[in-house]
């Protein structure tokens, strides 16, 4: 189990290891990378009606090689002691690990696979893991694979990727916890990057969208939906109660 900070950095350190020999095994043609930080006031946490300040250190890492490109994405999250680690009144300590890894159809094929606005398609695979030392003790463990369609744009990049995923976690609701097997689902993913410039100051717009499908079908109750429509009735709402008070 990962309920120690030593467990949480065994976990980052096996894991930046594992994606250094790959790239290494690999042949390097370009990497981009850099080093972050975020704080913040209101998150919120299962099974606790408490706002929780954060501050999380992130390190990401892209880079591609010979036959495609990558991506490693480490937030190191340090809470206050509203989110409490087990055991303990001080802050508890979360890590989370993105990997993806690319293979590009034009790479590999020598001709990109190209049409209308793609201007490639890759096989994309990864993982997502994290461990956080509360009485909670999230363990995910997902493991995805799919298409990504890569779209031709002036500058930066847009990537539109349907995922085959399966997921294992800790299940933190039930008294003395378990561990659960997901059946598996379709997850959508939007990630993009457009660079500019405001004057002389060189600026970036980028994000990322990820959509996961119910495991039954598509339907009205997937999760965006779910989110418009509640954000739609309670403008509605708000119209309404502000035409009667006028």
């Amino acid at each position: 189990m990962f309920t120690t900070k030593h467990s949480v950095a065994a976990l980052v350190g096996a894991t930046t290891l594992a994606a250094c020999a790959f790239t290494q095994a690999q042949a390097a043609t370009w990497s981009d990378s850099f080093i972050g930080y975020r704080y913040g006031t209101e998150f919120t946490e299962p099974k606790n009606d408490k706002d929780v300040e954060k501050n999380i250190l992130q390190f990401n890492y892209v880079g591609g090689h010979s036959l495609g490109q990558h991506f490693l994405n480490i937030d190191l999250l340090q809470s206050d002691s509203n989110d409490p680690a087990s055991g303990d009144d001080t802050g508890a300590t979360e890590a989370y690990v993105t990997y993806r890894n690319q293979l590009h159809y034009g790479k590999l094929f020598g001709d990109p696979l190209s049409f209308g606005p793609v201007k490639d398609v890759a096989l994309t695979g990864g993982v997502d893991l994290n461990t956080k030392n509360t009485e909670f003790a999230p363990r995910k463990r997902q493991l995805l694979v799919g298409p990504t369609f890569k779209f031709d744009v002036p500058v930066g990049f847009m990537d539109f990727s349907v995922f085959y995923s399966h997921e294992w976690n800790h299940n933190g609701f039930k008294d003395g916890g378990s561990e659960v097997e997901f059946d598996d689902y379709t997850q959508f993913n939007l990630a993009w990057k457009f660079p500019f410039a405001a004057g002389p100051v060189p600026m970036k717009f980028q994000g990322f969208f990820n959509c996961r499908v119910p495991d039954d079908q598509m339907s009205d109750r997937s999760y965006p939906l779910l989110i418009a429509r509640e954000l739609l009735q309670q403008f509605i709402r708000e119209q309404r109660h502000g035409h009667q008070a006028a």
